[in-house]
């Protein structure tokens, strides 16, 4: 399938006989990475000559990119797939973590609930709603799942028209993004902002309305790393090149078909195919990770309070392009750097 496209570029070690750990959030820019263990042995098998041989990856998905996050940091993973928002959050509080690979981009949608009657990208409307609220005492409630890139996205995207999410409005922090419908039937927020396939599911069950993809801030639409730790790479090289390789080869087999990505998110998740198909109209698989963007991002953290220091160089020093260089067969100049 793939093997006239990526070589393998690292032959096995004494320590990677033992599974690679890899974990992922429940979502459907994520769920993806569940495919990366079939993958990584397909490939395996395919390139031969015993390269590879006894890397065998195993992953496990959790409720949010925070928890993947956590465990990673805990040495309870080996690798793991978060956001742009969690590696430059890690590094502000002096973790471990060092970007390998990209993944899948977008998958961030805000949703206003239906007696607003706001009009999709209605800024002007939004501002004055905000306004409104806050002068009468009763700020406009707006949710997201703090830590992950859609809180991201929104915050940066009301910066941006002149609303400050840190004293506006009233953040409604919703750490599992399949709470947020619920809570928009209920009526406990306002607007939300939701990680696909959630976000068209909250509009397909008629929930909220569609107000905007909230992509007009630094990080634009990038949304998913691949991170490691540094004493993974030092003892077990060849095993991260495994999971970047089959991470090369998935962003390719999602671009081909993306009936495959349907169904993972469909057993994954339960929900119905038609939502998931959905989701993917706001996703983009792409293994290339952005120095200058993430840059960019951890600028604007700072501007929203969300980190306390210039981690400029940390961002930088710690963006390990090798991985997908040997994956690719391309220079770090064609991969985002």
């Amino acid at each position: 399938m793939v093997a006239a496209l990526w070589a393998w570029s690292g032959a096995a070690t004494a320590q990677d006989g033992a599974p690679v750990r890899l974990g992922y959030a429940k979502c459907a820019h994520c769920l993806p990475m569940a495919l990366i263990p079939d993958l990584a042995k397909e490939l395996g098998k395919e390139l031969g000559k015993g390269l590879g041989k006894g890397v065998t990856v195993e992953a496990t998905g959790f409720n949010s990119g925070n928890d993947v996050l956590t465990a990673l940091v805990a040495k309870s993973l080996d690798v793991a797939q978060v956001t742009y928002l969690h590696y430059v959050t890690a590094l502000d509080k002096g973790f471990d973590l060092v970007a390998v690979a990209g993944e899948v981009n977008g998958g961030s949608e805000c949703l206003s609930a239906k007696g607003l009657n706001l009009a999709a990208e209605d800024w002007a409307g939004l501002k004055a709603l905000v306004e409104a609220r806050k002068a009468a005492g009763t700020p406009l409630k707006v949710a997201a799942s703090r830590g992950n890139a859609q809180d991201i996205h929104m915050r940066g995207a009301l910066l941006k028209q002149g609303i400050n999410p840190n004293r506006d409005i009233q953040f409604v922090n919703i750490p599992n993004p399949s709470d947020h419908l619920a809570a928009m039937q209920r009526g406990e927020v306002d607007l939300v902002c939701s990680v696909e396939p959630f976000a068209s599911q909250i509009r397909m069950a008629g929930a909220a309305n569609h107000f905007v993809l909230p992509y007009d801030q630094a990080a634009g639409k990038l949304t998913n790393l691949i991170v490691t730790r540094s004493d993974v790479i030092k003892a077990r090289r060849a095993a991260v090149q495994a999971v970047v390789d089959a991470d090369v080869a998935l962003v390719a087999k999602l671009q081909a078909d993306r009936g495959v990505w349907v169904d993972v998110i469909n057993q994954k998740t339960g929900l119905s195919k038609d939502v998931a198909a959905e989701a993917l109209k706001n996703a983009e698989p792409d293994y290339r990770m952005y120095r200058a963007r993430t840059l960019a991002i951890a600028e604007m953290m700072r501007d929203l309070k969300y980190i306390s220091r210039d981690v400029s160089k940390e961002v930088e020093a710690n963006m390990d392009y090798s991985f997908l260089e040997a994956a690719t067969k391309q220079s770090r100049d064609g991969l985002g750097h």
